[in-house]
């Protein structure tokens, strides 16, 4: 192999591995201050999950404004859409979006708060097992048997999980209840996106900033509703400088997370992407264990790995259903004209 060659391969792996450190770090360490944050117990009455969830979403908005005008001073340096005042049309269009936004960050945090960390990744296994159901019923699109049995996998998998957090003594209903909202809330999300991404001319960026700054009003009159108020005073008013510093970053990580997740997607691709993210669900898992040092059983470390299995399987499978769509040959303009004069004289 040539010098060049070998060093060109070199800078492409090592580029490669540097973003897939980062997503996993972004991620990882998100999950971690947001159960900080969220923790229940250890906040005392300053236990208002809406509101930090809230939070969040303004350090979404203010980033997205900032880095539109540092892209307008520094071209060169920042390439960022340019955000501001939202469009009447464009907002009536995503509003359904934003509310099923907003039931899925507040549902994720709830799980997180009622959970713990090591089993936040099966506790929300079943955003695949949604995404086949929801894809049926809403788009019309049929999945595999094959699929299919990698969804039965999974489920069989999330409910090894909830019986051996039972069996511990950990079940928290509320805490699988809240996961299995999120699951079916990130699934919904994902179609939603879809749809409302070519009304912004398919730019994530200024989606992102439309949702964020809907969702920072719509969280105002749910935190009222849920009796966050008094929680939210005691916070801005006593919170020490290592809490809001948590805030922040969690917003910050918040943020991050669609850059690195649509970064290392652009370095590797979407199957890889998948596989990532739930190698990195593994590794947290492992990682919760150490850092709260909890002692499992060996069919509770089964469960997780029926689920890892299964979603592997199912990404592997989906990955060759596209690719055998996008090789099948096309129909030829001659035959197609043939097969409606036929059916015209039919």
């Amino acid at each position: 192999m040539e010098p060049a060659r070998e060093e060109s391969l070199l800078f492409k792996y090592a580029k490669i591995t540097s973003v897939v450190c980062l997503y996993w770090t972004v991620s990882i360490s998100l999950v971690f201050v947001n159960k900080t944050l969220l923790g229940g117990s250890s906040m005392g009455e300053r236990d208002a999950p809406l509101f930090v969830t809230w939070f969040q979403c303004v350090v979404t908005t203010v980033s997205c404004l900032s880095l539109s005008c540092f892209t307008k001073v520094f071209p060169h340096v920042v390439t960022f859409p340019e955000v501001g005042s939202l469009e009447r049309t464009k907002a009536k269009k995503v509003l359904p979006l934003t509310c099923v936004f907003v039931a899925m960050i507040s549902m994720n945090n709830l799980s997180l708060k009622y959970m713990g960390v090591a089993f936040y990744f099966v506790g929300r296994s079943l955003t695949t097992v949604f995404n086949v159901t929801f894809t049926y019923l809403i788009l019309g699109q049929v999945t595999s048997m094959s699929a299919i049995l990698c969804c039965a996998v999974i489920i069989g998998g999330f409910w090894l999980g909830v019986d051996q957090e039972n069996v511990a003594g950990s079940l928290s209903l509320l805490g699988v209840s809240f996961g299995f909202l999120s699951a079916a809330f990130v699934s919904l999300n994902a179609i939603y996106t879809k749809r409302v991404l070519p009304t912004l001319d398919g730019s994530i960026w200024v989606l992102c900033y439309y949702n964020n700054v809907m969702a920072s009003v719509l969280f105002l009159p749910l935190i009222v509703f849920n009796g966050e108020l008094y929680a939210a005073y005691l916070m801005v008013t006593e919170g020490s400088l290592h809490f809001w510093g948590l805030m922040v970053v969690g917003g910050f990580c918040g943020f991050a997370m669609g850059y690195v997740a649509g970064l290392q997607i652009q370095v590797t691709s979407p199957l890889t992407h998948n596989i990532s993210g739930t190698a990195k669900a593994c590794a947290q898992t492992v990682l919760a264990t150490w850092w709260y040092a909890e002692s499992k059983a060996v069919l509770w470390w089964l469960s997780n790995w029926v689920v890892l299995g299964g979603s592997l399987a199912y990404t592997y499978i989906k990955q060759l259903e596209m690719r055998a769509t996008h090789n099948a040959p096309k129909p030829l303009q001659s035959d197609i004209t043939g097969k409606i004069e036929e059916q015209m004289k039919g």
